[in-house]
């Protein structure tokens, strides 16, 4: 074992390192060591050259997004001061584009006030609003640049949200005349930088709408008027403010710090009216609304206690081909005039409405339906000349209104059934006997008549009461002779008639309920008695009423021929009145008919007195 010599410095055996003391550097060095207590040290030096970079990298960087923001700021005043000198009229009309509505959905109807649903397409060429479109005649080079850093600042943007006041419509030849104000729920539209020339760019959008229309029934159709004489709708747009800001709808973003407000915009709106298949070119008179509607059916029917209504009808559609439209049922009141009135009055007659319906092309189809009103007693005048003329086969003035438009009202014609129709047939005079009274002559019998209404009128009535005024001839009238008796007689009489049947007063009726033909509407059978009814003498015709009278007399049968006009009375199951407990009578007059009575002898009582008298 070799010695152990701690203190001898080139001893080669194994010794135990030293122990450190405070003085001992951490790190050992092959060269060299420092002491705490010695000048600035490297690691110092390092970190102050180290700060000293840094800071000039923050400058030049804060520097460079200083010119830069300056620069972004700058091309963003320029673009906003560009389009803030173009005028809102001029932005609208050719950086705004609309494509025709290709879908309206009316939500709801109240009144005066419309809720839709309009679909259609819309593009906002943004590029042309900060004037960086290009130019196909070429840009410099700095100008090229400006206007491609704005393509893309747009495309960056990339929408728009659009916020309108209430827009006021007015007619262009007088914009303090409101027409319409239409509310637009706020809404987004893509920006386009570069648009093509054609309208493949424009983006589909769907916009809620509410519009709002005058109370001024007046000036509504006064403006319908001009702008069918001027060929053109001109309108003209007001908004007292449009708001303009950068992101989509509900998008919180930088992109929002981009907007831009209008103050005072109106933009005039010009559209042309196409030709009309079957209506007067525009610029001719304007189209009655019995051009424009055309009723094809026309139905009344009893149905618990109640008259319903039910019609089709067709309307020209003049709007594009390629718009489609769901309209809900619309509600009419259809009224009537009194024609005894210096003034007449509208009486509503029926509350009606239209079925839901789409739009189609040339005509739309309307299936309307409703019922008949509570009538006050005084209308019964009113209703009772309203019929006559319709069963007589002329027209009637109408009135139709809605709640929508409270303060419209339209006037037209209800057309008169065609051909006319023929109510009183097969009219005669059952067991007819001609005896005389005193100095004059009296008639009995049972008259018979049918009365068949019009095909569509299921109407469930009972005849209470008639009054016929008839022309008694020689033998039957001839055809397309109509000979209503009126007082004074007719002027000329019939050639061969010589009597006039006129009762005193009004005659009961038994009225019973038939089986209809196909093509006619409710059919009914009238029964009234005539006893001891005056047979008039017409003035001048002694001699053909001694010839009627040889031929009943000698003959076996002589055939007299009858035409005039009959008053019924009538009650109306299911029409209404103001009276609870009470039935609505109405009275017809001057329904027109014709027929044949045959005479015999055995039912005439004659003597030779009489005879010779006669």
């Amino acid at each position: 074992m070799s010695p152990v010599c701690p203190n001898v410095p080139d001893c080669k055996g194994k010794s135990r390192a030293p122990e450190p003391t405070e003085n001992t550097p951490l790190l050992a060095s092959s060269s060299h060591t420092y002491s705490l207590n010695e000048g600035p040290s490297v690691v110092a030096v390092s970190n102050r050259r180290l700060r000293v970079k840094l800071a000039r990298v923050f400058f030049l960087s804060l520097g460079f997004c200083f010119f830069t923001f300056v620069l972004l700021a700058w091309l963003a005043w320029s673009y906003a001061s560009t389009a803030s000198n173009i005028p809102p009229e001029e932005l609208f009309a050719t950086s705004v584009v609309l494509g025709n509505p290709s879908n309206v959905e009316i939500l709801r109807v109240e009144q005066g006030t419309i809720w839709l649903s309009v679909q259609g397409k819309l593009g906002v060429d943004a590029g042309n609003v900060i004037g960086v479109g290009r130019n196909p005649k070429g840009d410099d080079f700095f100008t090229n640049i400006w206007k491609s850093l704005g393509r893309w600042g747009v495309s960056r943007l990339g929408k728009a949200t659009i916020q309108l006041s209430p827009i006021h419509i007015t007619p262009e030849y007088n914009t303090s005349l409101g027409l319409l104000s239409v509310d637009v729920a706020t809404f987004d539209v893509p920006l386009s930088a570069d648009p093509p020339p054609d309208d493949s760019w424009l983006t589909e959008v769907t916009l809620d709408v509410t519009v709002q229309t005058t109370k001024d029934a007046s000036a509504i159709q006064h403006f319908l008027h001009e702008c069918w004489a001027r060929g053109n709708i001109d309108i003209r747009a007001h908004m007292d403010k449009v708001s303009v800001k950068g992101g989509a709808l509900y998008e919180q973003s930088w992109r929002n710090w981009l907007n831009m407000d209008m103050t005072k915009v109106r933009v005039p709106l010009r559209f042309k009216i196409p030709p009309l298949p079957g209506l007067p070119n525009p610029g001719d008179t304007f189209p009655s609304i019995e051009r424009l509607v055309t009723l094809q059916e026309f139905h009344v029917i009893s149905n618990n206690d109640k008259l319903t209504l039910d019609a089709t009808a067709t309307v020209i559609n003049p709007l594009p081909t390629s718009l489609r439209a769901t309209i809900p049922s619309l509600p009419f009141t259809v009224s009537i005039h009194s024609l005894n009135e210096t003034v007449p009055a509208a009486i509503p007659l029926a509350s009606v409405f239209t079925l839901p319906f789409v739009l189609t092309h040339p005509n739309i189809t309307l299936h309307v339906t409703g019922t008949v009103l509570p009538l006050q007693p005084s209308s019964s005048g009113a209703l009772s000349d309203f019929l006559m003329r319709y069963l007589s086969g002329k027209p009637n003035t109408i009135s139709i209104s809605t709640p929508i438009l409270p303060d419209l009202s339209v006037t037209t014609t209800f057309p008169a059934p065609n051909p006319r129709p023929q109510l009183l047939r097969d009219v005669t005079i059952r067991d007819m006997k001609v005896k005389p009274k005193g100095s004059s002559f009296v008639a009995n019998g049972i008259v018979f008549v049918k009365l068949i209404l019009p095909k569509g009128m299921d109407i469930a009535l009972d005849v209470r009461r008639v009054f016929p005024d008839v022309i008694v001839s020689d033998g039957e009238m001839q055809d397309g002779l109509e000979v209503p008796p009126d007082i004074p007689l007719p002027d000329p009489l019939p050639e061969n008639a010589f009597g006039h049947i006129r009762p005193d007063d009004w005659l009961p009726s038994l009225c019973i309920r038939e089986k209809s033909q196909e093509g006619d509407g409710a059919t009914y059978s009238i029964t009234a008695a005539i006893v001891d009814v005056p047979l008039g003498v017409l003035p001048g015709r002694e001699k053909q009423f001694s010839t009627f009278v040889s031929k009943v007399i000698f003959g076996s049968e002589a055939v007299a021929g009858i035409t005039g006009s009959a008053s019924v009375i009538v009650n109306v199951e299911g029409l209404p009145v103001n009276r609870p407990g009470q039935h609505h009578e109405l009275e017809l007059d001057g329904l027109p008919f014709r027929g044949r009575v045959p005479v015999g002898r055995k039912g005439t009582i004659w003597n030779d007195q009489d005879l010779e008298e006669s």
